[in-house]
């Protein structure tokens, strides 16, 4: 590596670095006192879906892409029993998809709970009709159900995604009247994305990245509570994500979840765990939160 690349790729880590310490200062200060006390078994209600589940969704895709995560990668007898640890435990809020190859975990926890009694989200990269028609029937298939209770567009972009991909909606849309999916909507990946969900009456679950640094996420948190409130208003269900700033803020999981949990806007989260000690540590920590 030349040494000007090396200045330069310092200088970016610990810019980075002092980001984030500035940002837990600011966070440990100015956390508000919680209204009430909080339990990640606790039932919510999604927005206007009608959808009951658990306050902690238990995340699958950790660094999740090509078909691989964190999570995947405890194999096949490793997640699943993740999963089922987390259902003894009163969670029962499943959060999948596609790109992280959790399917088939997912699929194996779901012979050992009664269907009815778990929510399982999922997540296609389809970007026309056909790949999503073809994905909602792979998708059942993968995960051993007739049904999927969420289904998301993943990683939108695009400011203007709701016009560029209206196919993939109109399928969603008719796989909802069908019975197909219980409800449909987005995960974003960027400010313009999250404002056309905002903006859209097709949403009726938003998957958003939020933590008390911007790590990971659309803009800083301020901006992208006020778009949360907007959305709230119109009674999307809105669920967090990034909660733990991808492993940025794992030394700080109490003040993190604090202040999830003290937007108001959150209707459910959702964290990978990594273990079962994990997994029991965020169920206590939400406990003792307030």
């Amino acid at each position: 590596m030349k040494r000007r690349e090396f200045v330069l790729g310092s200088a970016r880590v610990m810019g980075a670095a002092w980001l984030v310490s500035r940002g837990l200062g600011r966070m440990m200060q100015a956390l508000p006192a919680l209204p009430r006390k909080f339990n990640a078994y606790e039932t919510v209600t999604l927005g206007r879906t009608g959808i009951q589940t658990s306050l902690l969704a238990m995340g699958t895709g950790t660094v999740g892409s090509g078909h691989h995560s964190n999570q995947t990668a405890l194999g096949m007898k490793g997640l699943p029993d993740l999963l089922l640890n987390g259902y003894d435990h009163g969670l029962r809020f499943f959060d999948s998809a596609d790109s992280y190859g959790s399917h088939p975990h997912v699929a194996e926890a779901l012979k050992r709970v009664p269907r009815d009694k778990v929510t399982v989200l999922t997540k296609t990269w389809a970007r026309d009709a056909n790949s999503a028609r073809a994905d909602l029937d792979r998708f059942r298939k993968e995960l051993g159900t007739d049904y999927l209770d969420v289904c998301l567009m993943h990683c939108l972009t695009e400011g203007d995604w709701t016009e560029r991909y209206h196919g993939v909606m109109d399928v969603l849309s008719e796989a909802k009247q069908k019975g197909i999916i219980r409800a449909h909507g987005c995960s974003c990946h960027s400010i313009e994305a999250l404002r056309a969900a905002a903006k859209s009456p097709w949403v009726e679950v938003d998957l958003v990245r939020i933590n008390p640094i911007g790590s990971h996420m659309d803009a800083d948190p301020d901006t992208v509570v006020s778009v949360l409130h907007e959305m709230k208003a119109t009674g999307k269900a809105i669920v967090g994500m990034k909660i733990l700033g991808q492993g940025d803020l794992r030394t700080r999981p109490d003040e993190a979840l604090k202040y999830a949990l003290s937007l108001g806007v959150l209707d459910a989260f959702t964290i990978g765990a990594e273990s079962k000690t994990e997994q029991e540590g965020l169920i206590r920590r939400i406990a003792v939160a307030a």
